[in-house]
């Protein structure tokens, strides 16, 4: 499995305006596995949890 990367600004930038449920995403929990122009694949830190987010 890969491991991830911490985002740069743009991608936290990008990272804290996904809305889920009523709640934002904190950038500082996430790491980044993969980051192409359609789509980010995100890691949690804690948990693991894999997240796939549309641009």
């Amino acid at each position: 499995m890969k491991r991830g990367k911490k985002p740069t600004r743009r991608q936290k930038e990008l990272i804290g305006q996904q809305k889920i449920g009523n709640q934002f995403l904190n950038p500082n929990k996430w790491l980044v596995r993969q980051f192409t122009a359609s789509k980010v694949l995100l890691i949690h830190k804690e948990t693991g949890k894999t997240r796939e987010l549309m641009l």
